[in-house]
């Protein structure tokens, strides 16, 4: 690509305008005509207030200068289901479908919008399939196989490096990111960089061996500390977390379960234990009984409380029983300015993207959404997005004295990643938050998610249905908070399921305090904190989110945590182990929807009064917003510096899903995916007026140069050649087509 440029600028830079005039022989560099926020706003070039610039701009066009305009209709996809449900994914990537995917209408024929459901995305796997019980051994002394003469996989290291693989990746300089970055390689002989760990050795006997280079898991754990707390080391944690012992040579536990600096990896035998009910879940049994039965006294009372007696009333009040089993102290939270946090955001929020993110800034990282039943039968791919980078089990930066942080505030104790699931029962969610906290040592919580709007899920009871169902919701968190042992319990939900129907108030109150009568027994549910996504579920994801109702709700909580006294109207003091955070039971709150500008956090940290803003789409659009955020000023990335970011991502994808043939096309289809979102960035350089809208839709247009064209190409043919630069040719067997057909651009993620 002669037009890249050979040295990658600064990641962080004041705003720079390039001469527009540039690509097409243009003879002066423009002048820097963006004026940078003041308190008041952002103003434009000329010194008008950038709204009034905004009603003469055709509504819903980003405000993209003349001179770069170009007469060519453009096509690109839309973001409907940026955050929402879990994909069942094949795990190898062979022919598997995206059931994350799906959601949408079938049996009639869609125009061109929507999703593309049901997408396939072909195979990707060499054409000689190595034994698991030779890919990490020299070629003289492999690992014996346990099928023996059944095995159909190929055992003749030499026929299947000749014949059975393609080509060794030219890029990166052939070498490879993983072995670069950790010493050794854990996809050993199907590495696609493999030239670059082998050898050949000549034995005494004239012999000749070919063996990788310093290839052995044990090393990486004690090189760079990805060991992981044993159940000695951290009291009341089993060791089902450990990667740095290699597993057995069929593949129970093969070399993608040994991924260096991956924590929260769980064995096949729990999975197993788990897929064959053979787990002991006595306890969590009998609270789910119990809750039950308490359920049925209080749906009693509260149909008879009209027209009985106050005798009667209080003869049912009578019959409700203590629970069997009350909640741990949890590890206490922080929410503030200073932790902008990226939403759980499905296919796009997978490890490498996040890990990109917190290096950009990003405080606080959740998972994509795991169904919560799929987890409690042992399903891999939802324990799969339990995997954490290192980087994301590292306190979030936090400086004392800028902000108000509670005294029982460890934050050495705190970490960045949190889980994310749902439920349609009490049941589920109560069993998934107890194999997370026996299971998963390393979650700072987990997070219901009672927003997500796709048939799917909604019509199983689950996401957005709980807003209309207050108090399953309530037994949810209440049983969630007794097994989940010092990980904290929180709650992501939208305004309500009609438009013009809010049940987010009610929500709230019921996830601060509980219903009357479950209060005044049992204290608070433990919610320790809630997000809210300024849509209804009616909504989806379009239009712009209602900031307004989010600071309404925002001043709501404020009521709450500061006269929580009065409101609980207990006759007695309530039980610690009840009350989140502090010893006042403050509960946080975040808001989320369209931001995309430091301006825009600023702005709903100060007017909303949210405790901090979670980002989800504006993150996919352009990752370093976290560092605009961080530094309070635009920047102005140039096509170079995205283009590292993209490499960044490809690195980290090999390091994630491996460096064969299957890591590699993992890693290409999920970079493909982030690419669906990246291309939609329109430098800051090329607007008329700051601050851009994240909904704005993006006229066609030519860039600065010929890269930051191709950067913002809709054609996912051009992202593939983009893939290409890190990743090699692709698989004649890949299949990539964009998840939306066309351009939603109100959608959130």
């Amino acid at each position: 690509m002669g037009d890249i440029p050979s040295e990658v600028e600064r990641a962080a830079k004041r705003i720079k305008i390039d001469d527009p005039a540039s690509t097409s022989g243009g003879a002066q560099p423009a002048q820097p005509d963006i004026a940078p926020a003041d308190k008041d706003g952002v103003k434009s070039a000329n010194g008008e207030d950038s709204q009034a610039l905004k009603e003469d701009t055709r509504k819903g066009l980003a405000p993209i200068k003349k001179e770069f305009l170009v007469e060519v209709e453009d096509d690109v996809g839309g973001d409907d289901e940026a955050e929402g449900p879990t994909e069942q994914t094949d795990a190898r990537g062979r022919g598997a479908r995206d059931d994350r995917d799906r959601g949408g209408k079938q049996g009639r024929k869609k125009k061109q919008k929507g999703q593309n459901t049901e997408r396939t995305f072909g195979h990707f796997d060499d054409a000689i399939r190595l034994c698991n019980s030779r890919v990490l051994y020299p070629e003289f002394s492999p690992r014996e196989c346990r099928l023996g003469d059944r095995c159909k996989m190929s055992h003749d290291l030499r026929k299947y490096l000749e014949e059975g693989r393609r080509e060794d990746v030219e890029a990166f300089g052939g070498k490879c990111p993983v072995f670069e970055a950790h010493g050794w390689c854990p996809s050993g002989w199907k590495c696609r960089f493999v030239k670059s760990h082998m050898q050949e050795v000549e034995h005494d006997d004239g012999r000749k061996e070919l063996v990788l280079v310093d290839n052995t898991p044990q090393r990486e754990s004690a090189a760079d500390g990805t060991h992981k707390p044993t159940s000695s080391e951290e009291p009341g944690k089993t060791d089902e977390s450990r990667t740095d012992e290699p597993k057995t040579a069929n593949g129970a536990d093969g070399p993608e379960d040994q991924r260096p600096g991956v924590y929260n990896t769980i064995s096949s035998d729990v999975k197993f234990g788990l897929s064959r009910k053979r787990l002991d879940f006595t306890k969590a049994d009998e609270y789910i009984k119990w809750l039950g039965e308490d359920a049925k006294i209080a749906d009693t009372l509260n149909q008879s409380r009209k027209d009985q007696s106050q005798d009667s009333i209080e003869d049912l009040r009578a019959k409700f029983v203590d629970p069997p089993f009350k909640p741990s102290e949890k590890r206490r939270l922080y929410f503030g300015p200073e932790t902008p946090t990226l939403a759980p955001l499905t296919t796009q929020g997978n490890l490498p993207f996040r890990r990109l993110c917190v290096e950009l800034g990003a405080q606080l990282t959740y998972s994509e959404m795991a169904m919560g039943l799929p987890l409690v039968q042992g399903a891999k791919a939802d324990w799969t997005l339990m995997k954490a980078h290192e980087s994301e089990i590292a306190p979030p930066r936090i400086t004392r004295g800028k902000v108000p942080i509670f005294e029982d505030y460890d934050n050495s104790r705190d970490l960045r990643f949190g889980a994310q699931i749902s439920a349609h029962q009490p049941w589920v969610a109560i069993k998934s938050a107890d194999v997370l906290n026996r299971y998963v040592p390393h979650l700072r919580l987990i997070d219901l998610n009672c927003g997500c709007p796709i048939d799917m899920v909604f019509k199983s009871g689950a996401g957005s249905a709980l807003m209309a169902a207050h108090g399953k919701l309530e037994r949810m968190i209440r049983g969630m908070n007794v097994f989940s042992g010092e990980i904290p319990v929180t709650a992501k939900i939208r305004t309500g399921v009609k438009n013009n129907r809010p049940t987010a108030y009610q929500v709230i109150e019921k996830l601060a305090f509980g219903s009357r009568e479950h209060r005044e027994r049992l204290g608070a549910p433990g919610c320790a904190a809630v997000t809210l996504h300024g849509r209804s579920r009616e909504q989806r994801y379009t239009k712009r989110a209602d900031w307004s109702f989010i600071a309404d709700c925002a001043a709501l909580i404020k009521s709450y945590n500061e006269q929580k006294a009065d409101i609980t109207d207990t006759i007695a003091e309530p039980d610690p182990s009840t009350l989140p955070n502090a010893k006042d039971g403050r509960m946080y709150f975040l808001g989320n929807g369209d931001c995309y500008s430091h301006v825009d956090y600023n702005e709903h940290i100060e007017k909303a009064r949210v405790d901090s803003v979670m980002i989800g789409r504006g993150a996919l659009v352009k990752p370093w917003l976290f560092e605009e955020i961080e530094k309070g000023q635009y920047l102005d990335k140039s096509a170079s510096e995205r283009l590292t970011y993209v490499e960044k991502f490809a690195r980290y994808g090999l390091e994630a899903w491996g460096s064969d043939e299957v890591g590699v096309g993992l890693t290409r289809r999920f970079l493909l995916e982030w690419l669906s979102f990246a291309h939609r960035y329109v430098p800051i350089g090329l607007l008329e007026y700051l601050p851009p809208a994240l909904n704005d839709r993006p006229p066609a247009y030519r860039g600065r140069n010929d890269l930051e064209t191709l950067m913002a190409s809709p054609n996912y043919k051009d992202w593939i050649k983009i893939s290409e630069m890190y990743l090699g040719p692709v698989h004649p067997g890949f299949k990539f087509q964009p998840k939306h057909k066309s351009n939603a651009y109100e959608a959130e993620g």
